[in-house]
């Protein structure tokens, strides 16, 4: 399959009238598979209303077919279009955070959307973004759209259009680039079908900034043990993971260095991720840096991008430095800790 790439220049006024835009809407009309940026991550839309759309999506992406998608709309009319019963606390997090980073996971109306959407739930998760290029796609198609991250099923999401293009050329009908992503991180994912708020994917939108909305909101356990069973079914497969198998440390800069020693000296190439605070002080075959210590949102904004470097150095192996687990914080070590599988040395 040929893969189209257009480039559209986000700070533009009335993008749904674009060219670009025009085309690309036409293929997620005609059931196509279409990726576009968002504020999170770059996203793989088709058709959410069309069975064989939504199949491509799976099918493109390497995907389980018991993992559900979340469906991006631009307009309130498209949502009442497909939930239902939606609460007072879901309604004042619509206010206060749409367009934006989070995901809300409501009743779904009987046949609203494609039931390989939901992966068979009686629930639908929705979100509206509020990048200006997704916004003006979904506008221009008239539909809702399906949308994982666009990337092969379990390596790093994508934050550039060049990552999309290297998972998936050939695979989709067209790449609208964007430029790069903001939050870097995907959605807050928040599960307001019943009583209490649920977090059910840590992301964008912090646990403090939902409960200043809508009082207390809970976490599911299967984000901080493995021992649970997730409740959202897409949170039990690996997710983010570079080639080369990444452990996550909680020690010392001198514990790492011992740790990045011993795999050398095991004739290993290994690739130190820590922060610009302590990028100068180690030896190995590639440091790089994702951001500040003191500023966690630039390390949750480069995370992906980094790991993808990491692939391109060719290392064997990568120690990773562990950050605090407050406000963003929770949401990178959450995707950290998948990418390394689990595995964590503590000094």
């Amino acid at each position: 399959m040929e893969t189209k790439h257009w480039v559209v220049d986000k700070h533009q006024h009335n993008l749904e009238s674009y060219p670009q835009i025009i085309e690309a809407a036409a293929l997620l009309q005609a059931n196509e598979v279409v990726g576009f940026p968002t504020e999170t991550v770059y996203g793989l839309g088709a058709n959410a209303l069309s069975d064989d759309a939504v199949a491509k999506i799976y099918e493109a992406k390497g995907r389980p077919s018991d993992n559900p998608l979340i469906v991006h709309i631009s307009t309130m009319g498209q949502l009442y279009k497909i939930a239902e019963d939606i609460s007072e606390q879901a309604e004042r997090l619509i206010e206060k955070f749409w367009p934006g980073p989070l995901t809300l996971v409501l009743k779904r109306k009987e046949n609203a959307v494609s039931k390989k959407v939901t992966a068979g739930l009686e629930t639908v998760a929705v979100r509206m973004p509020s990048h200006p290029v997704a916004l003006a796609l979904i506008t221009a198609s008239g539909l809702p759209l399906a949308a994982p991250s666009a990337n092969l099923s379990g390596k790093p999401s994508p934050t550039l259009a060049k990552h999309v293009a290297d998972d998936l050329t050939g695979k989709i009908a067209g790449i609208l680039d964007g430029g790069p992503t903001g939050v870097g991180l995907e959605s807050t994912v928040l599960d307001c079908s019943g009583e209490v708020p649920i977090i059910l994917r840590p992301g964008g939108i912090t646990k403090e900034q939902l409960e200043s909305v809508c009082g207390v909101v809970e976490v599911d356990k299967a984000i901080l043990t493995d021992n649970e069973a997730p409740k959202s079914p897409g949170m039990k497969y690996k997710h983010y993971a570079p080639t080369a198998p990444l452990t996550i440390v909680n020690g010392s800069q001198g514990f790492i260095q011992s740790l990045v020693k011993e795999k050398q000296n095991e004739g290993l190439k290994v690739g130190v991720l820590t922060t610009t605070e302590r990028e100068n002080k180690y030896e190995a075959d590639r440091v790089i840096s994702c951001g500040s210590r003191e500023q966690l949102e630039t390390v949750a904004s480069r995370l992906y991008g980094v790991l993808r470097q990491f692939d391109e150095s060719g290392v064997d192996v990568i120690f990773s430095e562990s950050f605090p687990s407050e406000g963003i914080g929770q949401a990178l070590m959450n995707r950290l800790t998948k990418a390394a599988g689990h595995r964590i040395i503590t000094e």
